[in-house]
């Protein structure tokens, strides 16, 4: 049980209930609104060596760093080195005859571009099946995805509608590739995490990681266990894959949303609501956004994967912010649940 008393200890003593009930194995914090990280950690990084979770330590969050590919291209877009209504073809030396001709960067960024999916998502559910015929450790820059994908039909027209896909963003990270003279993950950590002090966050290869950092584990339903190392490409990239902290993305928040990342105008667009999909929840750049009544209610980010689970957010109208990640398959989801309870539990206090 972490000790914490007053308005802090319940919610604390919320988070550690939630950690219990799901047996959560990773790192969550809050900020509410004051500016100081409140970070809690539970299970094990390394179960081997039964060397416990930290706050600061270095979790995988899958799809969650989509928004920093979305952050790059705008920087991009702010330097004009392209605009949003910059077409394939304009940005990218790559042809792709079986792709429309109007797919443009807003589409990508947006899950409206109707390209072909290499992990649809919404008829998919084992990430892994992948690798059986394209092995994983040969994945180790963004030009290694293409021919997942490259080849394939459009699912539907350009701005038709929404429809998660990570192959998109494997599309912008070549569009930030080509546009910066940089390979993607050098300019994000660059461009992105350095100037938001983000001293702990990197797309480190799974058979390279660093110090501190958790290894993905995979929960058999005989109660055996694996790493999820066999499970994922070996580096991440643009969709996905990148490793960071609760502290450090909470820093990235503060930074995204003091106008240092970009500058105002592009900043609101990617926190404004373009797309939305069969429920109803909302996509802008990068970001999920849930309204209510007209009111924006939360701007989050998810990322799953065998292995990962993770979700960070804020809350506009307390200025509140939560992370949750696991280095397990699920759990970060119900502990940002149980925040939220809090956290309605104390509006109008």
């Amino acid at each position: 049980m972490k000790t914490a008393s007053g308005k802090e200890g319940t919610m604390v003593y919320g988070l550690d209930q939630a950690a219990e009930k799901e047996g959560f194995s990773g790192a969550a914090g809050a900020d509410m609104g004051d500016g100081e990280v409140r970070a809690f950690a539970w299970g094990l990084a390394d179960r081997s060596a039964e060397r416990e979770n930290r706050p600061d330590t270095k979790f995988g969050i899958a799809s969650g760093c989509k928004i920093f590919t979305a952050v790059a291209i705008l920087q991009l877009v702010e330097e004009e080195k392209l605009s949003l209504e910059s077409t394939l073809g304009e940005c990218l030396e790559e042809t792709f005859p079986n792709f429309d001709r109007n797919i443009t960067v807003h589409h990508l960024l947006t899950h409206t571009s109707g390209v072909p999916d290499y992990f649809d998502e919404a008829v998919m559910d084992d990430f892994e099946e992948l690798w059986k015929g394209v092995p994983m450790y040969m994945i180790r820059s963004l030009k290694d995805f293409l021919p997942l994908f490259s080849d394939r039909g459009m699912m539907f027209a350009p701005g038709e509608r929404f429809h998660y896909n990570n192959a998109g963003y494997i599309l912008l990270g070549l569009i930030v590739e080509q546009a910066s003279g940089m390979r993607f993950t050098d300019y994000v950590e660059k461009h992105v995490f350095r100037p938001a002090g983000m001293m702990d966050s990197g797309y480190w290869p799974l058979d390279r990681l660093p110090a501190n950092t958790a290894t993905g584990y995979i929960d058999e339903e005989d109660g055996t266990w694996r790493t999820n190392v066999y499970s994922l490409p070996v580096q991440g990239g643009s969709d996905g894959g990148a490793f960071t902290t609760v502290p450090d993305m909470h820093k990235f928040w503060d930074a995204l949303l003091g106008r240092r990342m970009i500058g105002e105008e592009l900043t609101t667009r990617l926190l404004t609501r373009h797309a939305a999909d069969e429920d109803g929840d909302g996509y802008g750049y990068g970001v999920w956004i849930d309204m209510e009544e007209e009111r924006t209610e939360r701007i989050h980010v998810m990322g799953y994967d065998p292995g990962v689970s993770f979700h960070s957010a804020i809350y506009p109208a307390s200025g509140a912010v939560f992370t949750a990640a696991s280095n397990k398959s699920e759990g970060a989801y119900p502990m940002m649940e149980a925040f939220e309870e809090y956290l309605h539990s104390t509006e109008g206090n």
